[in-house]
């Protein structure tokens, strides 16, 4: 490979931890890193997501750079708009998850489906934006893919790192019931707010209600 490809393929994969670090991705993630109560299974969690992302990514990503096409802006948005409908989603069933704390070591695989089904959504909202970072920086197809993929393996590592990190407070208070079910009520109430802040943003503010309904 010529040294300009390696080089942006290296900034690809910083954009890459970069990109796992975006407050929707973090909120998501915390979610449901903050059902387990050992630190690898939320790292697991935080993997299973970058794993779901990278692939929706590098499919849609492939056929609309292959097919030279952009995803039109109403659906762009209205894909974003499903991010916080999954927020919302994520946010109340996490604030209502105590219900489920006996059963939690029984749910690992359901877990890491649910993170990279979250992790799918995301991919989704952020293709187009893929897309266009892609093309303003390679030249063939096959150089794109190459690219989204790097980009994945960087948002994979970004998100296993963090989610890690955040794991800590759920896994060290789990030995105190009250603490611990505080802090995840906290975190679904979090991640239901900023659900509605981005729908608003997006519908009012981005003027996608207009679209829809205009």
């Amino acid at each position: 490979m010529e040294m300009s490809l390696l080089l942006v393929l290296a900034i690809g994969f910083v954009l890459g931890i970069k990109h796992a670090l975006e407050p929707d991705h973090i909120i998501a993630v915390s979610t449901i890193a903050s059902q387990s109560k050992k630190i690898w299974k939320s790292s697991l969690a935080g993997l299973f997501w970058g794993i779901g992302h990278t692939l929706t990514l590098l499919v849609f990503g492939v056929i609309l750079i292959l097919l030279k096409n952009e995803i039109p802006e109403a659906w762009t948005m209205s894909l974003e708009f499903l991010v916080g409908i999954m927020l919302v989603y994520l946010g109340i069933t996490t604030i209502f998850s105590w219900k489920q704390t006996k059963r939690h070591d029984h749910t690992g695989r359901a877990t890491y489906l649910k993170s990279m089904l979250v992790g799918i959504v995301h991919g989704l909202a952020g293709s187009a934006a893929m897309v266009l970072l892609t093309l303003s920086t390679i030249d063939a197809a096959w150089q794109g893919a190459i690219y989204i993929i790097i980009f994945g393996v960087g948002t994979c590592i970004g998100m296993l790192l963090f989610t890690t990190i955040l794991s800590i407070p759920f896994v060290t208070s789990s030995s105190s019931k009250k603490v611990n079910l505080l802090l995840i009520r906290l975190t679904g109430v979090i991640s239901t707010l900023f659900g509605i802040y981005y729908m608003y943003n997006l519908g009012i503010n981005e003027e996608l209600f207009s679209v829809w309904f205009g």
